[in-house]
């Protein structure tokens, strides 16, 4: 009865649902009419034909006849009683076996069933909330970030407009509540003021009403805001967001860092503490065939090689690694350690080639804006011809038309390009085209962003050297917001963890707890109990109360806890 009652008055108090029981019972009204009047007609026609019934018979046959029972137990013998029953029958067939479950469905079942829905989505967060995070919207990035969360132990919950679809968002196991963006109701259910980041992650009109409606109530709250344009920045810190996060800017930025072109050099990709990290394509290096012994770059720079990429895979960097041509190698070490290292990459030829960048989008115009900041010449490729002013502003060579063309993509430069970056918003064109333009300069290095996780795999297979993506980078950007740590986004799947020394390990060396060989990921530096962080080397001796700080993906992070505890 408690849940009955609050879905009766839901249905009751809708102006909408008040009308639709209204249709509801004008239909049931002029059924039970129909149905009277054929009751007085059958008596009628009866007498005509010398037979005598109750009025109970005249109901019952009607509704016989009506529902196509026919039972024949009380029939007529005459033709205008059987015309009659005929008319009854096909009016029975229409009103009773086609309408009514119409009306019925239409004006009474479907509203029931969406009351029960709205009853079903909560209303407000937990009193004892604190600590949690807010998300604005349920998209790709949410539904990145909250495992990580329920990893850490951290609350959250997703405002969910619609209480139809947050009741599906709450069948499948996520924290919802249901509200309006605009109403300070809704953060007032959230203990906004508790909260340790909300997250406006809708279009940058919406991100900018949502902060102003938080800011007003809750001034200390830490709002982090997507701006889709990168104009919408300066407002949306108007409007009082605490971090403006132009995801599609800094993904280009991101995807400009790994193009190979001129000479090569090493690009910082996250920090920790005076701890960079930071990582280089092997191919402009002149270390391609050599072990990561062989370098000697721990000698030359005092920089550890802590982790390689190997077509999209992080494989741990042992001494005896080889360093293929299309390696990525990830390092470690102080800003100055790192200047050391790319002196070393100046005496190779690089290639000056203008780099190919195919898409124009907003992606594709902060990748080639972060290249020509490199002082890099780039062409772009794109579809839409109106885009060409803008383009031409920022690249060398502007191509409109289907990179897919043979003709067209040469124009533009494939063939002596040292780099190609894919930019496009579908993931399947880009699969396409890093296929496409492996086949045709088999020594490119390709550069690709894609928006599903699932295919990442599939691209990597397609030919492509790096991959990523607009939900890892924002995945791990609100991460790092929440944890009050630097972004570090070394790739897909990769995180920065940092885990305390387990006991076995305490007084052994590096080395000797053979990490990298028992569960694959890679220790990259070791925080010590004063606050000091140290790179990891392999002699590195660990005490208790040391943390590891380590670079490793889901499965290694779970192969250490199932080793180590």
């Amino acid at each position: 009865m408690k849940f009955l009652t609050p879905q009766l008055a839901y249905l009751l108090t809708r102006s909408q649902s008040r009308a639709n029981i209204r249709v509801l019972l004008q239909y049931v009204g002029f059924l039970a009419a129909t149905v009277s009047v054929y009751s007085v007609l059958f008596h009628a026609l009866m007498l005509y034909e010398g037979q005598r019934h109750s009025w109970l018979t005249g109901f019952y046959w009607t509704l016989t006849v009506m529902s196509t029972l026919g039972f024949g137990d009380i029939t007529f013998h005459t033709d205008i009683g059987r015309i009659f029953s005929i008319a009854v029958l096909l009016s029975g067939i229409v009103l009773l076996l086609i309408v009514l479950p119409f009306v019925f469905i239409r004006y009474f079942y479907a509203p029931w069933l969406e009351a029960q829905l709205h009853t079903t989505a909560p209303r407000q967060a937990h009193d004892d909330a604190s600590g949690h995070v807010i998300l604005c919207h349920y998209d790709d990035v949410a539904a990145g970030l909250i495992p990580k969360l329920e990893e850490r132990g951290i609350g959250y919950y997703v405002i969910e407009p619609d209480p139809v679809a947050a009741a599906a968002l709450v069948s499948e196991g996520v924290s919802v509540v249901t509200g309006d963006l605009d109403n300070a109701a809704t953060y007032a259910a959230l203990h906004a003021e508790r909260a340790s980041l909300i997250v406006a992650n809708v279009g940058d009109a919406e991100n900018t009403n949502i902060s102003l409606v938080v800011r007003e109530h809750y001034p200390d709250v830490n709002i982090a805001a997507f701006a889709n344009e990168f104009d919408s920045v300066d407002i949306l810190e108007l409007a009082g967001v605490t971090e403006v996060l132009p995801l599609k800017h800094r993904l280009g930025e991101y995807l400009a860092g790994r193009v190979t072109v001129g000479p090569a050099r090493a690009q910082v990709v996250g920090q920790f503490k005076d701890l960079v990290i930071a990582e280089f394509p092997v191919e402009l290096t002149g270390l391609a065939g050599r072990t990561i012994r062989d370098t000697r770059l721990r000698e030359l720079t005092g920089l550890n090689i802590v982790a390689c990429w190997e077509r999209g895979r992080l494989v741990p960097a042992r001494a005896e690694t080889e360093l293929q041509q299309h390696t990525v190698a990830v390092v470690a070490g102080t800003a100055e350690q790192l200047d050391e290292l790319n002196a070393m990459f100046v005496i190779y030829s690089p290639n000056d080639n203008p780099v190919l960048v195919i898409g124009g989008g907003k992606v594709g115009q902060a990748t080639a804006e972060s290249l020509r900041r490199r002082e890099v010449s780039v062409s772009i490729i794109d579809r839409n011809a109106d885009l060409r002013p803008v383009l031409s502003e920022i690249a060398d060579n502007v191509v409109v038309g289907d990179a897919s063309a043979h003709s067209l993509i040469m124009k533009a430069g494939l063939e002596d390009a040292p780099s190609v970056v894919l930019t496009t918003n579908d993931d399947a064109m880009n699969i396409f085209l890093a296929v496409y333009c492996r086949r045709l300069n088999p020594d490119i290095h390709i550069v690709s962003r894609i928006n599903h996780e699932r295919n990442f795999d599939a691209i990597h297979r397609a030919g492509a050297d790096s991959v990523l993506s607009y939900t890892t980078l924002g995945v791990t950007s609100l991460l790092a917001l929440v944890l009050g740590t630097e972004a570090t986004f070394v790739g897909e799947g990769a995180d920065l963890v940092i885990e305390p020394v387990p006991a076995v390990l305490v007084g052994k060396r590096i080395r000797d707890g053979h990490l990298a060989a028992t569960t694959g990921l890679n220790v990259i530096a070791v925080q010590h109990a004063n606050g000091s962080v140290d790179p990891a080397a392999a002699d590195t001796q660990l005490v208790s109360g040391d943390e590891l700080v380590m670079l490793c993906n889901a499965e290694q992070r779970e192969a250490f806890q199932q080793a180590f505890g």
